[in-house]
């Protein structure tokens, strides 16, 4: 089930603690409750997995489909199936070998309709500062006047009607609860009465004085860093922890808390050592987890990045920056990111600078503003010696070096400013580049993904190796994924739209009124290619590409007139080339190959152990479509029919023999080829025993004749292919040794895995 199980003890009877062999992320909701999971438990441990991973469980908003807006941490979700729904899954994946992984969420909780659904905002709205749950939720109430602002009408106050009744106000279908003795009065003096103030939806951009998960109003942040708050949020988790129904916690959007380390060693003291946790954290190119961070690891995009940068090609990527630039006059990537920036701050967030700024004072308003765009990663944490100093310095420039230096301090001194500025800077980060400059800067949309670096999103084959070096030195039961419910193009999506630049002359046919959009589309429709309902999720992915990328219309400001013209930018199913098939397979299984031999604790995402082609959610959320009839054919002895089951097969080769063999995935070293074609060849040895070959820019490498007469130099031992697509190993049943000709070990497919001979 895994490296090592929780549910046993070692002679010091302390829990070892768990290390899946690999994981398989379930989105659950009212259409994929407990039950359906369950249905699929027998599939899942056939394929090989050894952990589910489940989306948020504990009670959220009706009808929600993901169950990030969590409004009672009490609860298991009824609409899932309640707590012995969620005890029989566990029940039924311990019968068939598997442990469960929870997401939570630790940061934020709904402010729903009807409000009364979260009980502690409720009761805050009600009894305001002196409410036992005000210790919950950052509310400023100075700056709102005593009240807390609830941006949730359609219009401004005057033009809403608001209605008492009895010891609640209406609005539509939403009720407030009243201060107590103020029910009868009239309605302007009643408004004024209460610890609240119902406003305008608009006003949230202004006036806000919550802090909120990013730019959305509808989820309200919550003090975990508070003891009483933390184990009241998390008594429900760390019981079923306790009673082994859930073995791994994932971390939702860690950098959102006051102090992430704090949190996740109190969360380690009480979950035990026995519990696998990963912290959903985006890691900038250079940037390192905090060693100190008592955790597994990430989630895995540090690893997306450089699986997909080393299956793309730096000369085509810097032509197509080019000729984007030239078409659409969105400028390099380095000023679309801090113009996007300065725009969301200043703009989406300017609620939250202006609470920066009013603590920071008016001589440092302009620094703290400077500062925020300028840092280079997500966020500060508490006790790091100095501000980002390359960032202060960039500060200076703009705001003066008196205020800068003013700033440092306040920081330095100031913890409570100190974790407001990071947890700013953190959703400046996330909203101005991931939901905006990765929409407006498209030259490789590929490139444009969680955690990515589009400026230069080629990654050397020495950098992989060096971080795959790195992650199994220091991290080696981290999480790795190419897809996830967040990715904005599935991995099999992006190893299309990769291809491009090996083949940049692909975008000339990219033309219409709007040169940046029909540039965004025909990449999408190109990493889409002809699948069921193409045309409606392609419009649907575009109309939320415009309204990030925030050029002509937004979401806050929608332009109709150009929102009706979005579809007719969408190209009938666009499939790539004939010729340049061969290197959509390529990447395809390429970059399968490496996630799930390299270092860390692979997940697959639902229906991603066969080609699996998504865009934004909600397209990448649509129920999971599990490929048991084909599993069922390859584990009878068919072969592959296509490149889909040549994934699956692959796949379900690796999953297995990671359940199977644990001991083979340990260590790292690089291996090199030599010969005309060297710098094609992507291999790496686990060193107990496997060997891993992939091939990188296959179109480029037909253009130059193919492998010829390039060699790979295996570790010593004879080394067995490992059969991944039905029929003998190996292209003659033969073990190789010394040098393998790569002409000959690639010939059936353009990746290998090779296991020494015992």
């Amino acid at each position: 089930m895994s490296q090592s199980l929780s549910r046993t003890q070692s002679e010091s009877d302390v829990p070892t603690p768990v290390i899946p062999a690999s994981t398989y992320r379930l989105q659950l909701g009212p259409d994929f409750p407990f039950p359906a999971a369950g249905a699929a438990v027998p599939y899942l441990a056939s394929l090989g997995v050894s952990h589910l991973h489940l989306s948020p469980v504990l009670e959220a908003v009706p009808g929600s489909a993901h169950g990030y807006d969590v409004t009672d941490h009490s609860r298991v979700r009824a609409e899932l199936g309640g707590e012995e729904g969620l005890r029989e899954l566990a029940r039924r994946a311990r019968a068939h070998g598997l442990g469960l992984v929870l997401d939570i969420v630790p940061n934020h909780m709904a402010v729903p309709t009807p409000l009364r659904l979260n009980r502690p905002l409720w009761e805050v709205l009600r009894d305001g500062p002196d409410s036992p749950y005000a210790r919950w939720f950052d509310v400023d109430w100075e700056a709102g006047g005593g009240q807390l602002l609830l941006p949730v009408l359609a219009g401004p106050a005057e033009s809403c009607e608001l209605k008492p009744d009895g010891e609640v106000l209406r609005y539509g279908e939403q009720e407030f609860p009243l201060r107590e003795g103020t029910g009868a009065l009239d309605l302007p003096a009643l408004l004024a009465a209460q610890w609240y103030r119902p406003a305008w939806w608009r006003e949230a951009g202004t006036s806000l004085n919550y802090r909120r998960f990013f730019t959305i109003s509808e989820l309200i942040g919550v003090r975990v860093e508070d003891p009483e708050v933390f184990t009241a949020t998390h008594a429900k988790v760390l019981e079923l922890v306790r009673d082994g129904v859930v073995e791994g916690l994932r971390i939702d959007h860690v950098d959102g808390l006051a102090d992430p380390e704090e949190y996740l060693r109190r969360l380690r003291a009480a979950a035990g050592e026995g519990c696998w946790v990963v912290v959903e954290k985006i890691l900038a190119r250079p940037e390192r987890l905090p060693p100190a961070w008592p955790v597994a690891g990430t989630t895995g995009y540090d690893a997306l990045h450089r699986v997909d940068g080393v299956f793309t090609d730096p000369d085509g990527a810097a032509e197509l920056a080019l000729s984007y630039t030239a078409r659409t006059g969105v400028p390099a990537w380095e000023h679309t990111a801090d113009a996007c920036a300065r725009e969301v701050l200043t703009g989406d967030l300017a609620s939250e600078l202006a609470a920066l700024e009013r603590r920071a004072g008016p001589e440092l308003a302009g620094a703290v503003r400077e500062l925020l765009i300028a840092y280079p990663v997500y966020r500060p944490y508490p006790g790091d010696p100095e501000p980002d100093p390359q960032a202060l310095e960039r500060a200076a420039a703009a705001a003066g070096p008196a205020a800068a230096a003013g700033l440092r301090e306040l920081l330095l001194r100031d913890p409570a400013f100190a974790a407001r500025f990071a947890q700013t800077s953190a959703a400046l980060r996330a909203k101005s580049l991931e939901d905006r400059a990765f929409y407006r800067y498209a030259p490789l949309l590929s490139a444009t993904e969680v955690g990515g670096d589009p400026g230069s999103p080629a990654v050397p084959p020495a950098e992989f190796h060096a971080y795959c070096a790195a992650l199994e030195r220091d991290w080696p039961a981290s999480g790795t994924v190419l897809s996830t419910h967040d990715t904005k193009r599935s991995a099999d999506a992006r190893a299309r739209i990769s291809v491009l630049s090996q083949a940049p002359h692909l975008m000339d046919g990219a033309t219409g009124p709007d040169p940046q959009l029909a540039w965004v589309a025909r990449q999408t429709a190109l990493g889409l290619g002809p699948v069921p309902q193409a045309a409606p999720r392609l419009a649907g992915a575009l109309l939320k590409a415009v309204r990030e990328a925030a050029l002509h219309t937004r979401w806050t400001d929608r332009d109709e007139a150009y929102e009706a013209s979005v579809p007719g930018y969408a190209p009938a199913p666009l499939d790539l080339p004939p010729e340049l098939a061969p290197a959509a397979r390529a990447n395809l299984l390429g970059m399968t190959l490496l996630h799930l031999a390299m270092p860390g604790v692979p997940e697959v995402y639902q229906g991603a152990e066969t080609e699996y082609r998504a865009l934004v959610d909600p397209d990448n959320r649509r129920p999971a479509e599990f490929p048991q009839g084909a599993l069922a054919r390859l584990d009878a002895g068919a072969a592959p029919g296509d490149a889909a089951e040549e994934k699956l097969a692959l796949t379900r080769a690796l999953l297995r023999l990671r359940r199977d063999r644990p001991e083979l995935f340990s260590g790292y070293a690089p291996l090199s080829a030599r010969g005309p074609a060297a710098g094609h060849c992507l291999a790496f040895a686990r060193p107990p025993g496997l060997v891993a070959v992939a091939t990188r820019l296959s179109h480029r490498l037909a253009a130059a004749g193919g492998w010829r007469d390039t060699v790979l130099a295996l570790p010593p031992g004879r080394w067995t292919p490992l059969a991944v697509a039905g029929g003998a190993d190996g292209a003659d049943g033969a073990p190789y040794e010394g040098e393998v000709a790569l002409s000959a070990l690639l010939d059936a497919l353009p990746v290998a895995v090779l296991l020494r001979e015992e």
